[in-house]
């Protein structure tokens, strides 16, 4: 199926996860994205997780779809051969940190309508990583049990992933912006500046301002709501939530609940139908409701939760879903196979467009479109080619 930015060709220089995250969705949305390492590829070349050879599932699946090229960048030859890529293409995608050969400056002399988007640790050129700005911002003070003294870190690189996107976003309004102006321009998206504006565009801040403390930890517990886990009679878990008073008016029919709940608010002097309200009172709600929870099995707490339209979700492992995903159960997800056989799990892109994923992009292979590349993008003949591999340069 076609897509919106077929035509668009766009350099990427960039490594970890944030702007090959940036370049993978410019990518799935129809970009001609062309990515360089270094010869041997670059620092997260083989980064876990990695199969039992060694091979990185992450490089894998984050650069799926990308052309991949690979040039020895400490030689003035592979300079001159990146430099002339991010010229004819006109988008540039990096982190790139000390090199001057490879400064706004030095790019906008050889095009200048050069769109360059460029991703730093901290505005200042500082570097950082998602697991170092989480950490400054707070969230790990606020996250885990009431019980928990030491800070709680959390998995998912989410800023990286934010920043990723907003990469993407930079660039689709760089490209308007140049299509009105037939000027370029010079973005700068720092890792930590997207966290900052994350936990203040929440309002978070704010709260943390007013309080003069920090908010307390209530391990589960959705806050400033009711929603919280329940066990099973299997042993098996479940996540329910009641943001509104339709999802609470849900989960109290089909738990029975109504005539206890409607006690205890006039016993409380309560508005259960309040958030604020569910919240202050979150752990008497749970023990009224942990019983209704353990008489059943999971299965037919599914069943009865589904038929009630209660907001919920199920506990489940990662290798609970790769089993869904066999049985086709997850259309955004996609098989892909390693350079060494190994199969892989990959996504398409989560945006449809008239109801299609799209594919999910080839699985990369470190240098397997340099010839095609220099050729289709520079011109460069079969002699010259052969001359930069004689030499190492490609």
């Amino acid at each position: 199926m076609s897509r919106p930015l077929e035509g668009l060709q766009v350099v990427e220089c960039a490594s970890f996860v944030a702007g090959p995250t940036g370049g993978m969705t410019l990518a799935q949305l129809g970009a001609s994205v062309i990515r360089i390492d270094p010869l041997g590829g670059g620092s997260d070349h083989l980064r876990w997780p990695v199969d039992r050879a060694g091979e990185s599932f992450y490089w894998a699946s984050l650069n799926k779809g990308k052309r991949s090229v690979a040039v020895d960048m400490r030689s003035d030859e592979g300079r001159e051969l990146v430099v002339s890529l991010v010229a004819a293409a006109g988008v540039l995608v990096d982190n790139v940190v000390g090199r001057r050969w490879m400064s706004h400056e030095a790019l906008t002399a050889r095009r200048a309508d050069l769109i360059h988007v460029r991703v730093q640790g901290y505005p200042d050129g500082r570097p950082a990583v998602d697991y170092t700005v989480n950490a400054e911002v707070g969230i790990p003070q606020i996250t885990g049990t009431e019980e928990t003294a030491a800070p709680v870190n959390h998995v998912l690189p989410a800023w990286d992933l934010v920043t990723g996107l907003s990469v993407s976003t930079a660039v689709l309004a760089a490209l308007y912006s140049r299509a009105s102006t037939g000027r370029g321009t010079f973005v700068e998206l720092a890792l930590s500046d997207v966290a900052l504006a994350g936990v203040a565009n929440l309002g978070w801040l704010s709260e943390a301002a007013e309080r003069g403390t920090e908010r307390p930890r209530h391990g589960n517990h959705v806050y400033g709501s009711f929603g919280v886990d329940f066990a099973c009679s299997d042993g098996q878990r479940v996540m329910v939530v009641a943001l509104t008073p339709g999802q609470w008016s849900a989960l109290t029919s089909v738990t029975g609940t109504n005539e206890v709940f409607a006690a205890l608010e006039q016993a409380l002097s309560a508005d259960l139908t309040e958030e604020a309200e569910r919240y202050r009172l979150r752990d008497t709600i749970a023990a009224v409701l942990k019983p209704w929870f353990l008489a059943r099995d999971s299965k037919t707490v599914s069943d009865e939760l589904d038929a009630a339209r209660v907001l919920w979700g199920r506990y489940q492992g990662m290798t609970d879903v790769v089993t869904a995903h066999r049985t086709g159960a997850h259309p955004v997800l996609a098989d892909l196979t390693l350079q060494d056989g190994t199969s892989g799990i990959t996504a398409r892109s989560p945006i449809r467009f008239d109801g299609e994923h799209g594919d999910a992009g080839a699985t990369p292979i470190l240098g397997r479109e340099t010839d095609e590349v220099l050729t289709e993008v520079l011109g460069l003949s079969d002699r010259e080619l052969a001359g930069l591999h004689d030499r190492g340069v490609v």
